[in-house]
């Protein structure tokens, strides 16, 4: 049990990682014209855990479509989702961290 939690807490970091990622890289490109931002979704895995899919925009069919369009960024949302995402990584961190303290004592119980 305690090495699934710490599959599953890790799967959590991972997905929450990649969320981060992506809205840094929306924001950094908040100014950019014709940017698309990145949209990140959370899907259950089959054997527990969480993964992010991110789905991109061809930035070749965005710069055709309007060369003087703004980014499509909301600065205030991508602030949003960074706190979430953020919050997200600390709770699966906490479940590696108790996965492990929960290991270790098993195993000093069976010295």
């Amino acid at each position: 049990m305690a090495i699934s939690s710490l599959n599953i807490g890790i799967s959590g970091m991972k997905a929450y990682q990649g969320a981060l990622d992506s809205s840094a890289n929306n924001v950094a490109n908040a100014q950019t014209k014709s940017f698309k931002p990145e949209v990140t979704s959370f899907q259950e895995n089959a054997n527990g855990g969480v993964r992010v899919s991110i789905s991109k925009e061809s930035q070749a069919l965005a710069a055709q479509e309007n060369q003087s369009e703004l980014s499509g960024t909301d600065l205030a949302t991508e602030i949003t989702n960074s706190l979430q995402y953020k919050a997200g990584f600390q709770l699966s961190a906490q479940v590696v961290k108790t996965a492990d303290e929960v290991l270790s004592t098993l195993l000093d119980i069976q010295k």
